[in-house]
């Protein structure tokens, strides 16, 4: 049985297509957010998240390189421990910037922003080997700061009275706070 080839469809018909598709209202924009907080709550809480996220990506950096650039008799322990703890802070980021959004805003992801927003003062770099002490005492400062915007955070959205956000900086702050008493526990 021979093949027969179908009627290949008239340029009138994609042009038909192509103009009732364009003629079809736009989709409706997203609705206002109305989660039961004041638009001027949300960006405190917002401002706050932020200021946090940035304390909190220069911890983790700073853990980061401390991870690589350990050296000395404690080389092993440090090296696991900073692993540990910037793994567990880098999954901790991605909460915090989606609480941002939820909320209605951008959560900061630049360097320029991170270093605008930070209360974590920069140290002069740790070149030559540095003593492993002087990295763990700077890490005990880092998570200390961070447990203080946390606190800050935490004021705004209990005023706000933003359970999500409380919880979240309620789990920051244990973490954090656990973290500054290990590595205190190392310079004893």
């Amino acid at each position: 049985m021979a093949k027969t080839k179908s009627p290949a469809k008239p340029k009138a018909t994609k042009q038909k297509l192509a103009a009732s598709a364009a003629s079809l209202p736009a989709a409706p924009s997203a609705p206002n957010i109305d989660i039961g907080i004041k638009v001027g709550d949300r960006k405190k809480i917002a401002d706050g998240l932020a200021a946090f996220q940035a304390d909190a990506f220069t911890l983790y950096l700073k853990t980061h390189n401390f991870h690589w650039n350990v050296t000395g008799s404690m080389f092993n322990s440090l090296h696991v421990m900073f692993e540990t703890q910037y793994t567990e802070q880098w999954a901790a980021l991605d909460d915090v910037a989606e609480r941002i959004r939820a909320l209605g805003f951008n959560a900061p992801g630049s360097y320029r922003e991170f270093a605008a927003l930070t209360s974590i003062a920069e140290e002069p770099g740790l070149t030559n080997s540095a003593d492993w002490r002087e990295m763990v005492r700077q890490l005990v400062v880092a998570n200390e700061a961070v447990c203080r915007t946390a606190r800050k955070v935490l004021d705004v959205a209990d005023d706000a009275d933003d359970a999500p956000t409380e919880d979240l900086m309620t789990q920051r702050l244990q973490t954090h706070e656990k973290y500054a008493w290990m590595l205190r526990s190392l310079l004893a």
